[in-house]
Order: C-alpha cells, then sequence, then structure tokens
C-alpha cells in the first residue's frame, strides 16, 4: 500500500530559479509560462520531448522514469530549481522528478492522480478537483494585463489606425467538448456581416492552431478581400493574436475555447460568445459562468458596448503560490 504524505511549506525562503515546464503545445505553455513569469523574471521554459512507455503513462512513475524525457532533462535534473511550474500530463511527470530532488512543485489542470503529489495543484473553477493544496482560478492562466496589451499595441501599430469600431474574431475548432466546422462558420459570418454593415468598422479575423483546415479555407475564401485582417497561418505573416487584443473594441470568441474567452475576458473590450450549439462539460460551465456575471454577453444580432471588468487571475495566484509555498524573489 502507498501512503501519501501531504507536503506543507516550511520557512520563507528564496527562490533563485524557476521552471515553467510543458509539453511545448500553445495551451499548456502560456499557462505554465504565465505563471512563472508573475512569479519571476528569471523563469526558465523547458519544453518536454516525452519517450515512451513513459509518455503513455505520465504522470505516473516507472521505473528510470528520470529518462522518461531524454539526456537533456536528465541533466537539467541535476541542478534542480527552487520551484518547477508544470501544465499538462507530461510536464507532471517532469515536475514529480524535479519534487523528489527537492523543487517546490505546483501542477496546472488536474493531474488525474492524487493531487497531494504536488505542493500546490491549480485548475480552473469549472474542473470538479477540490483538496487543501488545490488552487482554483476562474479560466484559464495568461499573461494579459494592461502592460501586455500596451506591448502588443505597440508590436502592431498598423491595427490601431484602422477605423473603428475594431471588432475581433477568435476563431476555435472541434475539441472533445463540441464542434466548431464549417456550418457554425457560415452561421457565425452572416451575423458578423450584417452587425459590420451596420455598424461600418473593421474586421479583425484569426484562426487558431484547432482551427480545421475547412474552416480556414471558409475564411479565406470569404473573407480574405473583404475584411480588414484575416490571419489563418505563418503564410499570413507574424501572428496579429496579440495586436487584435490590445486594439480591439469588442471581441466575438467562438465558445469551444477557454484559453481564448479567458484571454479575451481580460481586456478591456466587452466580449461575445459565439455557440454554435452546447458544449460538453466544463467548458460549458466556463461560459455559462461568463454570461451570468455579465463579463461576456452571447452574440446573437448586435454588438452592443457595455462596461466591463476585466478577468485577471494570474497575478492572483502567483500572490497564492508566494503565500503557500513560502517562497520570495
Amino acid at each position: 500500500m502507498i501512503t501519501y504524505v501531504e507536503r506543507r511549506p516550511g520557512k520563507t525562503r528564496d527562490c533563485r530559479r524557476i521552471w515553467a515546464v510543458s509539453d511545448g503545445r500553445a495551451g499548456n505553455a502560456r499557462q505554465a509560462e504565465a505563471l512563472a513569469a508573475a512569479l519571476s523574471p528569471r523563469a526558465e521554459a523547458l519544453h518536454l520531448e516525452p519517450r515512451a512507455p513513459w509518455r503513455w503513462l505520465a504522470p505516473r512513475r516507472l521505473p528510470a522514469s528520470a529518462c522518461a524525457f531524454g539526456d537533456a532533462f536528465a541533466t537539467h535534473l541535476d541542478d534542480t530549481p527552487d520551484v518547477a511550474i508544470g501544465c499538462g500530463r507530461q510536464a507532471a511527470l517532469a515536475t514529480r522528478l524535479a519534487g523528489a530532488r527537492g523543487a517546490r512543485t505546483v501542477q496546472i489542470l488536474d493531474p488525474r492522480i492524487d493531487p497531494r503529489l504536488w505542493d500546490l495543484v491549480v485548475v480552473p473553477e469549472h474542473d470538479r478537483l477540490r483538496g487543501p493544496n488545490v488552487l482554483v482560478v476562474r479560466g484559464s492562466l495568461h499573461p494579459v494585463d494592461d502592460a501586455w496589451l500596451a506591448d502588443a499595441r505597440d508590436a502592431f501599430p498598423a491595427l490601431g489606425d484602422l477605423p473603428g469600431p475594431r471588432t475581433a474574431v477568435l476563431l476555435g475548432g472541434d475539441s472533445r467538448h463540441g464542434r466548431f466546422d464549417v456550418a457554425a462558420f457560415a452561421a457565425l459570418a452572416d451575423r458578423l456581416d450584417v452587425v459590420t454593415q451596420r455598424d461600418g468598422g473593421s474586421l479583425l479575423l484569426t484562426a487558431s492552431r484547432r482551427t480545421s483546415p475547412e474552416v480556414r479555407d471558409a475564411l479565406r475564401a470569404r473573407y480574405a478581400e473583404r475584411a480588414a485582417l484575416v490571419w489563418i497561418d505563418e503564410r499570413n505573416g507574424a501572428n496579429p493574436y496579440a495586436g487584435m487584443l490590445g486594439w480591439a473594441d469588442r471581441i466575438v470568441c467562438s465558445s469551444d475555447s477557454v484559453n481564448m474567452l479567458s484571454e479575451a475576458c481580460a481586456t478591456r473590450a466587452p466580449v461575445f460568445v459565439y455557440a454554435p450549439g452546447p458544449l460538453d462539460g466544463a467548458p460549458q460551465r466556463f461560459v455559462d459562468g461568463l454570461l451570468a456575471d455579465g463579463r461576456a454577453r452571447a452574440f446573437e444580432d448586435a454588438l452592443p458596448d457595455f462596461d466591463v471588468v476585466p478577468l485577471r487571475e494570474t497575478a492572483r495566484i502567483a500572490a497564492e503560490v508566494r503565500e503557500r509555498l513560502g517562497v520570495r524573489v
């Protein structure tokens, strides 16, 4: 029988090195790196390259788990950080390995095994996991705040010259919780055309990593010659997503992406959720919460202006991590 012992912080200690660990996927990397950066400007990002058989069973430990991510990571383990922050299943194994070497550990997202194997676990409010070492966040962690938005405007100044209202449209894609297909995009585009014909201004649209090739093709065919900005992939130049958030007067976001909705709601722009249909499980609870408290509204046939309070959780979670782990930078 295995007995799990909850790890508790000792006295406050200096934190000189922080890892932000992920499998490199955008959603996981962004959360781990945002929290690490909020704790320390000296945070180091590590993107893992998991090997079989460990990648199939992570975060469970097998014999020789120190080899799970190759020689480079094994070498890193010899120089253990003060705090290791991970997001995603592969990172959960990596942070466990760092914890066994003495690092304080923070796991973002439910690891699906006993959370007491980490010092702290951070989960979105719409997930069910709770416990004495579990911190609950609305949506996902990200770097979006006033300074980040100012930098984004500086990086994409041409967007600020477009006539307003500037409507940023963030397109997601299919997931295990729901679909965003060509029919859904066409229905959204019909509504956008009615609104922009009535309100004028500029339409800025971007695909995301989950947007299907079919929806990308439909986006290109419908708006490549009509919208002020269409970004489909790197062939269209630098990804303008940050600039779109920075300059948007209003934001329309498909309901399938908790990450994009969280970042849109961290701006000072009104956010409108386009839902082609109900989602399964936790993402729908997140959307329902945004609509219930008025931070976002459903996109139907208009995009009215309304007062908003930015939804920003990263700084709060970072402060709680400092307190709970007894670390300072």
